[in-house]
């Protein structure tokens, strides 16, 4: 099984370039006046770079020291000047105070775990949330071409055995399952997001939520 440390030594984890839905988040989170922004998950960085040079404190957490190690390299490759706080550690123990970020993303990542782990997470985005502060989330679609193929250790939760990335966990996700999993936030956007890459049906939920 690899590791995501190993994984992000390979380019095609290296994403270059920022996911639409966090682009159309930016407007408005101006508009809201946000400041701090938590990438969790952050990976080999596509977005803490991205937000930086939008002009957001952002901070990147991520288990993978390959992922924070290239983001590094990329935050000191820009041009212009940039920077952010960069943290290792699990996304299911955030290494930030309450109410400390005025929006999260998670792009991506939190599927990677049993149902009761992404609970766990989704507690700690509502934890370092502010009030009134946003988070855009993706979810895995139970409508994806991946859904029961590999070991399934619970209800829709399975070690997947294609792709680039077999031998993750990947946990999918209905609509009704959304609203239990986000149920102390106001659930402000869910967008079922496809694509066919090779006759192969790609299908993730992109939630966006409001702590009240």
């Amino acid at each position: 099984m690899p590791t995501w440390n190993e994984l992000f030594t390979q380019e095609e984890f290296r994403w270059k370039h920022p996911h639409e839905q966090v682009v159309a988040l930016v407007p408005h989170l101006r508009e809201r006046g946000a400041r701090r922004v938590l990438d969790l998950g952050c990976g080999a960085g596509r977005h803490v770079v991205y937000l930086a040079r939008e002009g957001f404190a952002v901070c990147g957490l991520d288990i993978a020291a390959n992922g924070l190690a290239h983001t590094r390299e990329w935050l000191a490759r820009e041009t212009q000047s940039v920077s952010a706080e960069l943290k290792q550690g699990d996304i299911s123990q955030i290494p930030y105070p309450d109410s400390y970020f005025d929006a999260v993303i998670s792009i991506y990542v939190i599927y990677h775990k049993t149902y009761a782990g992404m609970q766990g997470v989704v507690a700690e985005i509502h934890r370092v949330l502010k009030r009134g502060g946003i988070a855009l989330v993706t979810l895995q679609s139970k409508r994806g071409y991946r859904y029961r193929f590999g070991e399934e250790i619970e209800p829709d939760t399975f070690i997947t055995s294609i792709g680039a990335d077999a031998g993750m966990l990947h946990h999918y996700s209905d609509l009704g399952e959304i609203e239990t999993l986000f149920d102390r936030f106001v659930i402000r956007r869910v967008e079922l997001e496809e694509h066919a890459e090779e006759e192969n049906r790609h299908s993730h939920w992109q939630v966006v939520v409001e702590k009240e």
